[in-house]
């Protein structure tokens, strides 16, 4: 029995759909969408190393966030890609591991680094007089640096405790990657441990982390009603809006999925929610930044010139 319990090493992926008339229009679609957030966020990496003008907290931040989001991106799409093309769905247990773990490692990240956003942004307009010193160079890079540590180390605890798990009966994962949550579902080890582990760490970090960039953005507020210049109101409004159009986004998505949905998700409507948060959301984030942000287009246009 504990033989026939450890054979099973390989998983099927059943994607979003099997309908076979759909492959082909799905793989353009998403092909299409793919190229378009490697582009965007890629870009504005590429935009911001280039300009002089952008090399501020902000913008090493929001180059840190298109980054996390091209990972996020990367870990899921290409493997879907593929699995449009050919009839092969196959997905190795290691391979499967490893790309949960990026996309979690990546995930993590990007909570943190929108922290690290709204703290820059109430620091510029709550204390300006000290925003240079306390966001000096060396600060700037510890922050980044413990966002992506974080995600590290997230991921290793919960890939280190799926190989507590085996997979003896059904090797079928209904899902388009390789997520956490339908692994459970498939395992014939009682994963309690690990489900009570990833709602405790779910509720921790998307609680604090939330809580922080509401905090962050309360003192924003208030900072920005007691502006008696219009001009400058304005200004702090532009530059905050676009942070918390894609604050709203991420953490919505995520608290549903991880937090109110569990293991109780209807199939369709979890892997629609996954969809958004995995692939939707890293494609917008570049063009939330981007269009209303008039350094960003400056650089562009001085890039094409």
């Amino acid at each position: 029995m504990e033989l026939n319990r450890t054979q099973l090493t390989e998983f099927v992926l059943r994607g979003i759909t099997d309908r076979p008339e759909l492959q082909v229009p799905l793989f353009l679609v998403f092909f299409f969408i793919y190229v378009t957030t490697m582009v965007g966020n890629l870009g504005l990496i590429f935009l911001i190393w280039k300009d002089p003008h952008l090399h501020t907290p902000m913008y090493l931040f929001l180059g840190n966030l298109a980054f996390a989001d091209a990972c996020t991106s990367s870990s899921v799409t290409p493997k879907m890609l593929m699995k449009f093309l050919n009839k092969s769905d196959m997905i190795s247990m290691g391979e499967c591991f490893a790309q949960f773990y990026f996309f979690c490692l990546s995930a993590t990240a990007e909570c943190f680094i929108l922290v690290v956003m709204a703290y820059d942004r109430y620091v510029a307009i709550c204390n300006p007089l000290l925003y240079l010193v306390v966001m000096s160079n060396r600060r700037c890079i510890q922050l980044i640096s413990v966002s992506y540590l974080i995600g590290f180390l997230h991921g290793s605890l919960h890939v280190g405790l799926l190989f507590r798990l085996t997979f003896c009966s059904s090797n079928v994962i209904d899902h388009f990657y390789c997520d956490i949550l339908p692994l459970y579902t498939i395992s014939c080890t009682d994963p309690s441990i690990n489900l009570l582990v990833l709602f405790i760490m779910a509720i921790f970090i998307q609680l604090s982390t939330f809580m922080s960039i509401i905090v962050s953005y309360a003192h924003v507020l208030f900072a920005i009603l007691r502006t008696k210049s219009e001009r400058g109101r304005n200004k702090a409004f532009s530059t905050c809006s676009s942070h918390l159009s894609s604050v709203s986004l991420f953490y919505g998505t995520l608290f549903i999925i991880y937090v109110l949905s569990g293991s109780d998700t209807d199939n369709s409507q979890g892997k629609m929610y996954s969809l958004f948060y995995t692939i939707i959301i890293p494609l917008l984030n570049p063009f939330i930044y981007s269009l209303r942000n008039k350094e960003v287009i400056g650089a562009l246009r001085k890039l094409t010139k």
